[in-house]
């Protein structure tokens, strides 16, 4: 099984990928929060060459990222999870799933505190900032990060799976659902009040993350959840009400909203900008 999950690891994420992808594409055209600011299609393609760069660069430099990272722990039986057996000394079925939801919420809570170091380190914000100084939000944006950033974070993320001894089926999952949720709540979406009131307490919405986006420096230090809204809750740094609605806060970073903001090349070189 998870040699079949390894060998279709690729092409299951890109089918998802695109899907997910052009369904919010469509809906952005349908039912937009704001107005493009910028020149979007000069916008999508250095935002998705940015994203294939950054999927290259982690296969290229990590080879044990991810899945391989999984399937490795398995087979030495490394981690908490693949050292919790039952009487007979095998992993039962519904502990397979209670280590996949177990995996999940950890494996969310990493990222939800991951995102707040990379906030409050200097050097590490440098390299972050790239992805709040888009001048627009919509799903290009959830792709849009520095590959220092993205090596640092699968370096992270290889640590918390061998620690853990992630199934691979979690993993594959947990890589999926990151991926998905970060295009739907960086999406130029306007969704009815109730709907995204209601939505907002299951998984992070576009209103909800738009507001973490804000030229506005306290605004933009809260709502770091990606996928659940939990975290941001639990540890004081939900924000629910701000000055402007939804759809007329400023998005962006200020001194950062020039040709360093959408050209491929000074993008990658922002980090070096005071």
């Amino acid at each position: 099984m998870n040699s079949l999950i390894e060998d279709g690891e690729s092409s299951t994420r890109l089918t998802i990928f695109l899907s997910i992808f052009i369904v919010l594409a469509l809906l952005e055209l349908i039912i937009p929060c704001n107005k493009t600011a910028a020149d979007k299609p000069k916008r999508w393609l250095n935002n998705i060459v940015l994203s294939v760069i950054n999927t290259a660069l982690v296969k290229l430099t990590i080879p044990l990222a991810g899945i391989a990272a999984a399937v490795l722990a398995g087979e030495r039986q490394w981690g908490l999870l693949n050292n919790i057996v039952d009487s007979s000394g095998s992993i039962n079925y519904l502990f397979e799933w209670f280590a996949i939801v177990i995996f999940l919420i950890i494996f969310d809570f990493t990222i939800y505190f991951q995102h707040r170091l990379f906030h409050a380190v200097p050097l590490l914000w440098r390299f972050h900032r790239m992805h709040h100084s888009d001048v627009d939000y919509d799903l290009t944006t959830g792709i849009r990060f520095h590959p220092i950033s993205i090596v640092l974070s699968s370096i992270i993320k290889i640590a918390l799976i061998l620690i853990m001894g992630a199934p691979v089926f979690a993993v594959l999952l947990a890589e999926v659902l990151l991926n998905a949720t970060s295009m739907f709540n960086h999406s130029n979406l306007k969704l009815p009040k109730r709907f995204e009131s209601f939505l907002r307490k299951l998984i992070v919405t576009p209103d909800m993350h738009r507001i973490h986006h804000s030229v506005d420096n306290i605004e933009h230090n809260h709502n770091f959840g990606f996928n659940f809204p939990w975290w941001d809750r639990l540890f004081g740094t939900y924000l629910d009400n701000v000055e402007k609605p939804s759809e007329e806060i400023d998005i962006g970073i200020e001194g950062l909203q020039d040709a360093s903001s959408s050209n491929l090349f000074l993008m990658l070189w922002q980090p070096t900008k005071d």
